[in-house]
């Protein structure tokens, strides 16, 4: 049975800074693509940062470069999201996602809600 799920969530101050967490189990990490997308109150889900099966393709949405960095740890099947100097726009539910390279079926965690304000 596939699990992806999501820790690191909470609520911060404007500038300050939260790292995600999402262990999957129960499908081929080590060759599946990994990204986290969010979804803010009233708006579609959205991609943040992806991370090839490897980790040496990854793209960032304009908003979050150079404030967000996405990496994994193949051998514990994790995949990370720091996030720094946060902005109320930040603001929203986030999910782990992973795409297998061969088959293309598509996993979702929960959600974990991150909430920046003062």
């Amino acid at each position: 049975q596939v699990h992806l799920v999501e820790f690191g969530g909470g609520s911060v101050q404007p500038g300050g800074s939260l790292r995600l967490y999402c262990a999957a189990s129960g499908f081929a990490f080590g060759t599946s693509t990994m990204s986290w997308y969010r979804q803010a109150p009233g708006k579609e889900r959205d991609l943040v940062a992806s991370i090839s099966s490897g980790g040496g393709r990854i793209n960032y949405a304009d908003s979050v470069k150079g404030r967000f960095t996405i990496s994994r740890d193949n051998a514990k099947n994790a995949v990370y999201l720091q996030m720094n100097s946060l902005k109320p726009d930040d603001t929203g539910v986030y999910y782990c996602n992973g795409v297998n390279g061969f088959s293309r079926v598509e996993y979702w965690g929960q959600g974990t809600q991150v909430t920046v304000s003062s």
